[in-house]
């Protein structure tokens, strides 16, 4: 069976994105390949095996357009709530929490927020199929 090992965004500044990982949800470098033309940085924490990759092509000036097709990350917390207030806290803008419901029963909690880049990351409370 495959395994799910990491996603890939393209960034403009490799110390803002890495920054913002950092402090918005507990990322760390876990690896930094560099190559002539572009660098490979590999973002993880201790909650999942799941990585982050981070690609810096080297040269590139002009933001990245994310077009219709890119959707989001997502990362689960314990607390949506709490978590909103503390990236507030840090300048980070997130938005509002949003409850979704399906037949009458909560099915996500949660609010989105904006890398440096403009990509979107939900960030949902653990619950249901969110674990």
């Amino acid at each position: 069976m495959a395994k799910m090992i990491h996603s890939m965004i393209r960034i403009l500044d490799e110390a803002r994105s890495v920054e913002f990982y950092e402090r918005a949800f507990g990322l760390s470098v876990a690896d930094r390949v560099d190559f002539e033309t572009f660098t490979l940085i590999y973002m993880s924490n201790a909650e999942t095996g799941f990585e982050l990759e981070l690609t810096v092509n080297k040269g590139r000036t002009a933001p990245y357009d994310l077009g219709n097709a890119y959707g989001h990350l997502a990362v689960s917390v314990e607390e949506v709530a709490v978590e909103r207030e503390r990236l507030s806290k840090l300048g980070l803008n997130p938005g509002e929490l949003i409850e979704l419901n399906r037949d009458g029963k909560l099915f996500g909690l949660f609010f989105f927020v904006s890398d440096p880049d403009g990509y979107k990351i939900e960030v949902l409370q653990r619950h249901g199929r969110f674990l």
